[in-house]
């Protein structure tokens, strides 16, 4: 009778999506920009049973390996490299008897890929190495069903031996001997095997074609010809049904011609036109588009940290909740900059609305915001700022901050000093960007009570101040440190130049930026809001000066230092305690009499020995 040229069905790869997730995690937050090779697991069943690991029917390995898991593009790999490694580890592990105590390592498998994470399309090439003989194996007989050689109770006899088989031997039961005893099956490992007992070799086979055996078998005859040299084998192709039925198992008989001694090594999986090339897995569709987004913002942060800066602490930036109090020019472009840094939780408080001439200079805001009385401010502008970035957390307040010098109700003085102290609470990181000095006042004194980290930042025509307040125990001062002048009502009776910022179009995104960066660069020092204003002591990313004094007419700008004032309105402890013993009525004063700020603290006391020393001096000049 003549042979036929022994066939097998190839592996061709079946890849779940969560892998490529897992893999993109693990991209942007373990390997980073490493090449290193990382290990898998991979799973095959038996013929036609599709259950995965959790279903127990998994047939090989859990253990496979990558030697190589490439992040760069296909074009600069060497694949026959990596090829020829893995293949010559699988060499050694026939010669050297490893294979027959555990057959897993007989079969390994290894995928090269490269993750394009800004689009998630994954470029991968699976391999499955094999040997092949210079001369094939044949078929002495034709296939065989296993029906043909044993009755229907054999099969099954022989289905529950090998379900035992497995749960003893788990990964290692992809290959085994097979010895008959009558009706009864006794299955044993590879390394059992007597050429002078009737016994066949089998495996358990992926393949579900009714006459080719699958891609594992090439392993299995190699083994056989190189161990136990064998030029003819019986093999049973063990496969079960989803009912866990045996019967498509096939019986095959198998010839090597004798001078067939070398063998070489196949396996890369051609792609879906065919051609051995890599494929391609395209997740972007497949992903909500806001979380693609979300991951592309990580990326762009996360490369600068993996290339520059392998310190750089992100997460506590990402996590960092900021309140804005102000949502004009500069509370635009401090939160498209904390957007950039990938701040998550951005609160916008304001009281106004917008106003035609806001677009051009208010980057959160477009010309249907002004609209039928325009719309608030606040809400506004945390609604624009989530369709840029749809994962961050904003909302918007629309209440007026109580300042020195504008009295107001109880009631609307009660709700409002309590909202913005509780927003204040709230919040880690408090920027105050309002466009007068007394609107400043009470969030310094709530950020003085409540230990925040508070950052101002201030303009005028062609200059800009942009500093943080100190928090005890550090001995920097704040805004209101370097004045002898309590805070009062500056927007009553102003002409039309007062009622407008006007300031050069450039300058609020220099000082918004420079509040951001501040920020930043405090949160990355060891003693964090505690820092000192040291040179000698750096952050991460470099100085954290107090305030920062620009200039754009000479384009030159001043690091300076300032020390807490114990005469300060805002934030002195004598300040402190008065509104400590009783904010709502300490707050009132402040309100209905902007100076009762200077009779606390001293300064009026001050003030009046000032001027009777000058008095004093005059009289001497007279003489």
């Amino acid at each position: 009778m003549s042979s036929s040229i022994l066939q097998f069905a190839p592996f061709s790869s079946a890849v779940d999506a969560s892998f490529w997730q897992t893999l993109a995690d693990k991209k942007l937050n373990l390997y980073q920009l490493s090449d290193a090779s990382h290990t898998i697991q991979g799973y095959y069943t038996t013929g036609h049973s599709v259950t995965d690991h959790l279903g127990q029917s998994v047939a090989m390995s859990p253990h496979l390996c990558i030697p190589d898991q490439l992040m760069d593009s296909g074009e600069s790999m060497d694949r026959q490299a990596i090829f020829q490694s893995i293949t010559q580890k699988m060499e050694l592990v026939m010669k050297s008897g490893e294979a027959l105590k555990n057959p897993a390592s007989l079969f390994q498998f290894f995928v090269v890929t490269f993750a394009d994470l800004k689009k998630y399309k994954f470029y991968y090439w699976f391999c499955f190495p094999a040997p092949m003989p210079t001369l094939p194996w044949t078929l002495t007989q034709p296939v065989q069903p296993i029906i043909s050689h044993y009755t229907k109770d054999q099969i099954r006899s022989l289905s529950q031996a090998y379900h035992t088989f497995r749960s003893q031997h788990g990964a290692n039961a992809g290959y085994f001997i097979v010895r008959q005893n009558q009706e009864n099956f006794a299955l044993g490992t590879l390394d059992s095997f007597d050429q002078h007992q009737e016994s066949e070799a089998r495996f358990a086979d992926p393949s579900g074609l009714d006459t080719l055996p699958g891609w594992p078998l090439r392993h299995l005859l190699a083994l056989a010809h190189s161990t136990w040299k064998i030029n003819t084998c019986k093999v049973i192709c063990y496969r079960e049904t989803t009912t866990g039925s045996a019967e498509e198992s096939l019986f095959l008989h198998t010839s090597l011609p004798k001078q067939s001694q070398d063998i070489k090594w196949v396996g890369w999986e051609r792609n879906a036109n065919a051609k051995l090339s890599p494929r391609m897995a395209d997740l972007g569709p497949l992903l909500d588009p806001a979380r693609l987004a979300n991951a592309s913002v990580d990326l762009n942060l996360k490369l600068m940290r993996w290339r520059v800066m392998p310190d750089l602490d992100l997460e506590r930036i990402k996590h960092t909740r900021c309140l804005l109090l102000g949502a004009g020019t500069l509370g635009c472009y401090v939160a498209r900059c904390l957007l950039g840094w990938g701040v998550r939780h951005i609160t916008f408080v304001d009281s106004g609305r917008v106003s035609f001439s806001n677009p051009v200079r208010q980057p959160l805001y477009t010309f249907q915001d002004c609209l039928e009385g325009g719309a608030l401010k606040a809400e506004a502008a945390a609604h624009h700022l989530q369709l840029i970035q749809p994962s961050v957390t904003s909302k918007g307040y629309t209440f007026t901050i109580p300042m020195p010098g504008h009295p107001s109700s109880d009631q609307q003085l009660k709700n409002d000093s309590e909202r913005l102290s509780e927003l204040i609470s709230e919040h880690d990181v408090v920027f105050l960007l309002t466009d007068s000095r007394e609107s400043r006042w009470l969030p310094t004194l709530l950020g003085a009570h409540q230990k925040k980290l508070v950052i101002n930042a201030a303009l005028g025509f062609d200059s800009y101040l942009v500093m943080r307040h100190g928090v005890q125990p550090s001995s920097l001062g704040c805004y209101f440190c370097n004045d002898i002048v309590a805070p009062t009502d500056s927007l009553t009776d102003r002409t039309l130049d007062q009622q407008c910022t006007v300031t050069r179009p450039g300058l609020a995104a220099v000082a918004g930026a420079l509040a951001v960066e501040l920020m930043v660069s405090v949160l990355q020092h060891k003693d964090g809001k505690e820092a000192a204003a040291d040179k000698s002591n750096p952050s991460l990313l470099g100085l954290v000066p107090h305030q920062i004094r620009g200039f754009l007419a000479d384009f030159h700008h001043l690091l300076i230092e300032g020390q807490s004032y114990n005469r300060c309105t805002a934030c002195s402890p004598t300040v402190l305690e008065h509104y400590q013993a009783n904010p709502d009525k300490f707050l009132q004063s402040v309100l209905e009499d902007s100076l009762y700020l200077e009779k606390i603290t001293g300064l009026t006391e001050m003030k009046a020995e000032s001027e009777a020393l000058l008095d004093d001096w005059a009289e001497e000049d007279d003489f």
